[in-house]
């Protein structure tokens, strides 16, 4: 899947060349935006696709899903800190906010992470365009689960203009509160 590799090589360039610009202050002392605590390489390794159980969901509310990646073996390990998530076959995915770096988030044996993506931006549901589906990751290296817009309580299709999507919380309602404040970012400035 070349194509996919290049999308997650751009997201994660993208967020890794916005970290700076977000503050070092703001993350360190804000939970929701900071960056997990690093692992011995050695002592974790990456979950393997097959471990996980990826889920999208509709919220509720108008342009917003809920993502969940949940841990099924015995033992920890590592998944994305951002969730890749593209749409349909157009280019480039959602962006992380807060902005973040290629760093990992740590998921427990047995736990769940959850994320919420906005696909309309304020300023774009004019130049919003609709699709049938969209594909969620947990890691940029994985093929994802496909989520067909019917399947999202979308039967007309995903509507999508500057996507922008949550780092992995330990919570739902962390992940929701997070996409609240990200009003207004889904263009990024550079």
């Amino acid at each position: 899947m070349p194509t996919r590799t290049v999308l997650a090589a751009a997201a994660l360039l993208v967020s890794a060349t916005g970290a700076s610009a977000t503050g070092a202050s703001a993350a360190s002392t804000d939970p929701r935006h900071a960056h997990p605590a690093a692992a011995p390489a050695a002592a974790l390794k990456q979950c393997a696709e097959n471990a996980l159980t990826v889920r999208a969901a509709a919220s509720g509310e108008d342009h917003v899903l809920r993502l969940s990646v949940k841990n099924h073996s015995s033992h920890a390990c590592l998944v994305g800190h951002v969730p890749l998530v593209t749409y349909g076959d157009l280019d480039g995915a959602a962006v992380p906010f807060p902005l973040s770096g290629s760093a990992t988030y740590k998921l427990d044996a047995g736990k769940t992470a959850h994320a919420s993506v906005r696909s309309v931006s304020a300023s774009g549901d004019a130049d919003a365009r609709s699709v049938g589906y969209i594909v969620v990751a947990a890691n940029p290296v994985h093929h994802g689960q496909k989520f067909t817009a019917a399947s999202l309580s979308e039967p007309g299709g995903l509507r999508v203009w500057s996507p922008v999507t949550t780092l992995w919380q330990p919570t739902r309602d962390l992940a929701d509160e997070v996409l609240a404040e990200s009003v207004g970012a889904g263009a990024l400035k550079v």
